[in-house]
């Protein structure tokens, strides 16, 4: 997993907590890469898993309400340092219709060694889209708070059904009622 998810979620912990709360989690889990994270390095997920849990631990938070906490202040970081990717798009269903093909493959053009979730999107309606989601590295509830994200940057008002078909697989069914 690419260093830019680790500092991403430090930075969260010690804005939405503390510094000492980010020293707290790394001596918990003593990530074998020290914590001397890149944005450019790729680390085991399994350090991201073990922080989040240690995070769980301390705050007595839900290890999934801190992932999902945690997507939607990733979105609202991309939204921020990334704001080409948003000009011109209309609503969250067309930015999150595009992820594969243009996000996920400006990602790849700059760390061509990034291991990418999959995402399958297909809409029903002009106001639905089902998206598939598969990763090895289980991280469905990343994805759902990136979703949810991405619906508070456009303003949109979504909603968000989750099926978890499999380990490696999660569909979400996303209805924006602004349309």
């Amino acid at each position: 997993m690419k260093g830019m998810v680790f500092t991403e979620f430090l930075d969260m912990v010690e804005e939405k907590f503390s510094a000492d709360m980010v020293d707290d989690i790394i001596d918990d889990t003593n990530p074998p890469s020290g914590a001397a994270y890149t944005a450019v390095g790729t680390y085991d997920h399994n350090e991201l898993v073990n922080m989040v849990t240690a995070l769980s631990k301390r705050t007595e938070i839900p290890a999934d309400t801190l992932v999902k906490i945690f997507g939607e202040h990733v979105f609202s970081k991309f939204a921020t340092s990334h704001q080409q990717f948003l000009v011109g798009v209309p609503n969250a269903l067309a930015f999150l219709a595009g992820i594969e093909d243009i996000i996920h493959a400006e990602v790849i053009k700059l760390y061509p060694d990034a291991q990418l979730p999959k995402f399958k999107c297909t809409f029903i309606d002009d106001a639905t889209l089902v998206m598939d989601y598969q990763s090895p590295r289980h991280f469905a509830d990343l994805a759902e708070g990136l979703i949810k994200g991405c619906g508070k940057h456009f303003g949109d008002t979504l909603s968000v059904d989750r099926d978890d078909i499999h380990q490696d697989l999660t569909r979400f069914t996303v209805r924006r009622f602004n349309a």
